[in-house]
């Protein structure tokens, strides 16, 4: 199993110990919004939890130096759910650090070409 694979099954299913096999100590986490930069810790705080859940996960890339994922995710707070790309980047085999882009997912949104 690829090392984005295990990351996502042990998030989802709050797997605090698997997780924190696979990210690094000096792990850091830059999301698309907002000015924070999220640490270890902060991903062990929220697996698990309904504050993030994602769905149709896709790993585009993967090597032992980089990883590229996409996912939708939805939100426990109510915002509207994202189309999510991440990119991750790995040291002594373990994730290393994460930054994400998203497009906000209106509840009309339809594929250009897309007569449904």
């Amino acid at each position: 199993m690829s090392l984005l694979a295990k990351y996502q099954a042990a998030f989802e299913s709050g797997d605090v110990a698997a997780l924190n096999s696979i990210i690094h100590d000096e792990f850091t986490f830059t999301p698309h919004v907002g000015d924070a930069v999220m640490k270890k810790g902060d991903i062990l705080a929220f697996a698990g939890t309904d504050a993030v859940k994602t769905e149709k996960h896709r790993i585009l890339f993967e090597n032992d130096d980089v990883g590229v994922e996409h996912a939708i995710a939805h939100f426990s707070n109510g915002s509207t759910s994202e189309a999510v790309l991440s990119f991750h980047q790995f040291k002594d085999g373990m994730i290393f650090s994460t930054e994400t882009g998203a497009t906000p997912l209106s509840d009309d949104y339809k594929l250009v070409g897309d007569s449904n």
